[in-house]
């Protein structure tokens, strides 16, 4: 069965993470220009509709992560009588891939088979061309051109409430400029991408003193998280401010377009700076940023992913999978203050000669 020339219905099944959803929507985007006429549906999570919730032009249908064969037969339910013309399955896991069952669909476009793991070869029956070391942007935006899309200028437009631009500028130090600094990555089994309290506190100081520019910490309400902002602000000036813990997805939004430049290690942050147009500043040691970095702004990644690779793999970076992580207790520690340091104050250098 080819692809359909002008689909009406598209659905879209990618439920997570924070960053993913960020790079997928320039080409939900794309698609939009191609097919203004189809309506787009996204089965997506929950933390992830919030970041997104209101984007324009797209039907969101929420799923519980943890709700199980439960939520999956709710999920079946809720589209019992519709039945789309192109189902896009973008996300590799074997969660998606059941879930993908209770969609039904005439077309089910998935990934290569290279990257379809998880079963998902099994429950789409189009893929998209095999592509060597892409960026995940670059991977969804090929669903895109398998539909016809030609335009894949790079464009997001995630709506932000006034009241949350409100909640934002309520944390900005009165007519200073800021950074936002996001200190931890997800809570994962063997997820070592966090850096030091004491590195992080090194930078906030440098910039302070150099640049008279604020620090606003920002994450979740986990314990680690929670203590990190104890232990960063114990370290730093007066001109931090913790807001970790305190702010919606939509306020984040909000500060970090209005912020200097975001600093995180490869976690959600890093792609919301992207959409929102703000340099960001990856910290990567054990994730490969030209998979996973900020999408605009590798020029400001401190990548010490191949001296990851040789220290803790013994071996060179071609010689792994593409995207292969280091998952090492201390891999992040290879990343030095001075790293970071000399990464910012060329941007700053660079903003300066720009203006």
């Amino acid at each position: 069965m080819p692809l359909p020339e002008s689909p009406r219905t598209i659905c879209i099944l990618r439920l997570s993470a924070l960053g993913d959803v960020c790079n997928l929507v320039p080409a939900v985007r794309a698609i939009q220009r191609r097919h203004p006429q189809a309506s787009i549906t996204w089965v997506i999570g929950k933390a992830e509709y919030l970041l997104l919730q209101g984007l324009e032009g797209v039907e969101f249908i929420v799923y519980d992560k943890a709700s199980g064969v439960k939520g999956l037969l709710e999920l079946r339910r809720s589209l019992n009588e519709r039945c789309f013309d192109v189902l896009l399955l973008m996300q590799v896991a074997l969660r998606a891939s059941a879930l993908s069952l209770a969609i039904r669909a005439r077309t089910r476009l998935g990934f290569d088979r290279k990257r379809a793991k998880d079963f998902q070869w099994l429950v789409t029956n189009h893929h998209i061309p095999e592509s060597a070391n892409g960026h995940v942007l670059d991977g969804f935006l090929d669903f895109a051109r398998m539909l016809g899309a030609r335009d894949l200028s790079l464009r997001w437009n995630i709506p932000i409430p006034p009241e949350e631009r409100e909640k934002a500028q309520l944390l900005v130090p009165e007519n200073t400029p800021y950074i936002v600094l996001s200190p931890c990555s997800t809570q994962r089994t063997r997820n070592f991408r966090n850096w030091s309290a004491q590195g992080y506190a090194e930078v906030i100081r440098h910039i302070a003193q150099q640049y008279g520019i604020a620090t606003i910490l920002t994450g979740g309400r986990t314990s680690t998280e929670l203590q990190y902002g104890e232990q960063i602000s114990l370290l730093t000036p007066d001109t931090t401010v913790n807001a970790i813990g305190g702010t919606s997805l939509k306020t984040l939004l909000a500060l970090i377009g209005g912020a200097v430049a975001v600093i995180a290690p490869d976690s959600g942050p890093m792609h919301m700076a992207t959409a929102m147009g703000t340099p960001a500043i990856g910290l990567y040691a054990g994730s490969n940023p030209l998979r996973t970095g900020p999408y605009l702004s590798q020029q400001w990644v401190v990548n010490r992913y191949p001296h990851a690779v040789r220290t803790y793999m013994g071996t060179s970076e071609d010689k792994l999978r593409w995207g292969q992580r280091v998952r090492h207790p201390h891999v992040m520690d290879i990343i030095k203050p001075i790293d970071v340091i000399e990464k910012f104050d060329t941007l700053m250098l660079t903003v300066k000669q720009n203006q």
